[in-house]
């Protein structure tokens, strides 16, 4: 790789590495309302929902960077300072609803920026390059995941109150991927001159989002059928979220330990030992069938998880299994922009994946939410599978329609028909 090419690499893994240790505490958040805050059902259902909820705010924020090349490296550094501002707070605020609006405001600007980084990755990394560094940079952060369990869960249960402090002192380590982010090349062509743009009304700005993702979506079928076999991907794995916390502590009886370790390492694990070899997968099958196995991998999760009832290790095999589908789901969501704009702006179409997740957790949570207060845990649990056969189904079916057209144009034109590059 040229220099570009390294220090796009550097800027990409580096920020990963440095937000590690704020996921390894992030991810425990539900669990510690639902223990130490005293969340009510209610409560839980709206920290699951707000997440995905939070990505219809984070296409506004992508938004601004389309077509705008030069505000690629502002829009990253800006969304990894004000993204994590709210956890500064965390010692001294008791009110269980600002923990769940400070965590819609730290996936806001997550997914928020995703678009951004895409679009550097494709402008500065050749394509046969892409897909590895990616899964690289995603091995780096899980590998902390694996390391930082037993030290945070361990704070967690012998310490009260520890995560109070914990929460500021891995967001000032994330403050300090700035100094891998300033650095990051922007190409000097087709760069908008900085010019002050025409007043636009309120509701035109609202509005535009919205109306450029259906634009596209009207205008690719391929890429249309790609988000519907992942939407049902995705809402197996939302639906399962409420019932997770009660399942974890009162069905299973975990300490915070046991839950870090489960929710970090074991998928660290998995991440780490199959990122590249996602990636290289990737660079041979299409999209819909690399889609479609990811998705018959998390619909092993919930069975597994229903297992550790009977032994416990059962729940460790069940987030190593995460923690694979999670390295080819991390890919396949992520890249799916590049994948399919080809010689475009990928940051439109990877802010229609931004925004399928926002509408997802419009109501997936709150359906989940309601369904534990009525059902048992292992019922959603079982949803939440055979959601994830049903985008295992969809996208294979996708992947048959498409090739099927194969016979209308020339050997080897296939990839075009499903915006793939042949790489």
């Amino acid at each position: 790789m040229d220099s570009t090419s390294i220090v796009t690499r550097n800027a990409f893994m580096g920020s990963r590495l440095l937000r590690t240790p704020l996921w390894a505490i992030f991810s425990l958040i539900p669990y510690i309302m639902y223990r130490d805050l005293h969340a009510t059902p209610l409560q839980i259902a709206v920290i699951v929902a707000i997440k995905p909820m939070s990505s219809l705010l984070s296409i506004y924020w992508s938004h601004s960077i389309n077509q705008r090349k030069d505000l690629l490296r502002s829009n990253i550094i800006v969304a990894n300072v004000l993204s994590i501002l709210p956890f500064f707070l965390f010692p001294w605020i008791e009110n269980v609803w600002f923990f769940i609006a400070a965590s819609g405001w730290f996936m806001a600007f997550h997914r928020g920026v995703t678009p951004a980084w895409m679009e550097v990755l494709k402008l500065n990394i050749p394509s046969k390059s892409r897909e590895r560094v990616f899964a690289y940079g995603t091995t780096v952060g899980y590998v902390g995941d694996a390391l930082l369990p037993f030290l945070i869960g361990g704070l967690l249960d012998g310490y009260t109150q520890a995560w109070r402090w914990i929460f500021p002192l891995t967001a000032f380590i994330a403050l300090l991927a700035f100094f891998f982010q300033i650095r990051l090349p922007v190409p000097n062509q087709n760069l908008i001159p900085p010019v002050t743009p025409p007043a636009i009304p309120l509701s035109t700005r609202l509005m535009d989002p919205w109306k450029n993702a259906w634009a596209l979506i009207k205008r690719r079928p391929d890429f249309r059928s790609f988000q519907v076999g992942f939407m049902f991907g995705g809402m197996g794995l939302m639906v399962m979220q409420p019932a997770l916390p009660e399942f974890f502590l009162d069905n299973l009886s975990l300490s915070y330990k046991e839950l870090a370790i489960a929710l970090a390492f074991c998928k660290g694990i998995g991440v780490a030992s199959t990122s590249r070899i996602w990636a290289d997968w990737m660079n041979k099958i299409d999209i819909y069938r690399f889609s479609g196995w990811v998705s018959l991998i998390a619909a092993l999760f919930p069975l597994c998880l229903i297992a550790a009832q009977l032994n416990l290790a059962w729940l460790y095999i069940a987030y190593i299994i995460w923690g694979i589908m999670q390295g080819g789901s991390e890919l396949s969501w992520n890249l799916s922009g590049p994948v399919f704009s080809k010689e475009e702006d990928s940051s439109s179409y990877s802010s229609v994946g931004v925004l399928a997740v926002g509408l997802r957790g419009c109501f997936v949570p709150t359906l989940a939410g309601a369904l534990c207060s009525y059902c048992s845990p292992i019922f959603v649990l079982c949803l939440g599978s055979i959601l994830c056969l049903c985008a295992v189904e969809r996208m294979f079916a996708y992947y048959r329609a498409y090739i099927k057209a194969e016979t209308a144009v020339k050997p080897g034109e296939i990839d075009k028909l499903s915006g793939i590059e042949s790489i």
